[in-house]
């Protein structure tokens, strides 16, 4: 069995050391477990290689912004990571999540630390099998985000309470992931993905300022579609447009590339081909 590795990063003086994974290394009161109040991010390393470690940064300091946190160091994380995947145990891929909490409120001193593990076995089988989505809405409509801030739409934070939620509900109505929606019909981004969608030879992905996060997989993906002659579009999708498309995909950091066989019980086309086209640009 293959053990994770954790690293404690103290971002106070800049340093890190590596920790006891099974030993107790977080206070009860620290507000990450009390309120879910803090962000994180989640890389891939494949083959020894850290993907889109700059994109998730970038990431990283918009929702810092948005829960009023400390600029990340952009340096001292990529060291924290590259300890902690240098600590584990040898895998073909890893998922190394690195995480800031607003720490023990009586302190003020911030929390954070790197936690390393293998990929799961279903997410990397899921790029093969594809998963049946349901529709849900998210009860916010496409505006909310622009009106209300204070909901944190587009951050990254560690209250997935919803999300996981919504996800218990797909798998017991039958299906394995959800796609939400908003209250005015866009479609906006699955709990722990992004959603693309091919018309044609164009790829085409919800606009991030209905209130969605920037998904780091999809912007290296639409960075380098062109390699291959496609073109890429941020736009306003329906139902419509997903049952209509030539193939549709849930795109992530441990997941990379997954395809939709159904939403709401009805089939949609797949591209296997383009698929594994699209897999191999993401590397």
């Amino acid at each position: 069995m293959v053990s994770p590795s954790l690293v404690m990063v103290d971002l106070a003086a800049g340093t890190f050391h590596p920790a006891d994974v099974t030993e107790p290394q977080l206070r009860v009161d620290d507000l990450a477990p009390v309120r879910g109040d803090g962000i994180f991010e989640a890389v891939s390393v494949r083959g020894g290689v850290i993907h889109g470690f700059d994109d998730h940064m970038a990431r990283l300091a918009r929702s810092a912004r948005t829960m009023d946190l400390p600029e990340p160091d952009a340096g001292l994380w990529r060291r924290a990571v590259e300890a902690a995947v240098e600590a584990h145990d040898a895998c073909d891929e890893i998922v190394v999540r690195f995480i800031i909490s607003r720490g023990v409120e009586a302190t003020g001193a911030l929390t954070a630390w790197a936690l390393a593990g293998p990929a799961p076995e279903h997410a990397i089988a899921e790029r093969e099998t594809g998963v049946d989505v349901v529709l849900l809405e998210r009860g916010y409509d496409s505006d909310a985000a622009q009106r209300a801030p204070w909901l944190l739409l587009g951050a990254k934070t560690l209250s997935y309470a919803v999300n996981m939620a919504a996800t218990r509900y797909a798998k017991d109505h039958g299906a394995d992931e959800v796609i939400f929606t908003s209250s005015d019909g866009a479609i906006l981004e699955a709990p722990t993905s992004t959603v693309v969608a091919a018309r044609g030879d164009t790829l085409l992905t919800p606009d991030p300022d209905f209130g969605i996060l920037f998904g780091t997989t999809q912007i290296e993906l639409f960075r380098r579609a062109p390699e291959v002659g496609l073109t890429v579009e941020y736009a306003r999708l329906t139902e419509e447009d997903l049952l209509t498309a030539d193939a549709v995909w849930v795109l992530s950091s441990v997941r990379l590339l997954v395809p939709v066989n159904s939403i709401n019980g009805t089939p949609v086309k797949r591209d296997d081909d383009r698929g594994r086209t699209l897999l191999e640009l993401l590397g």
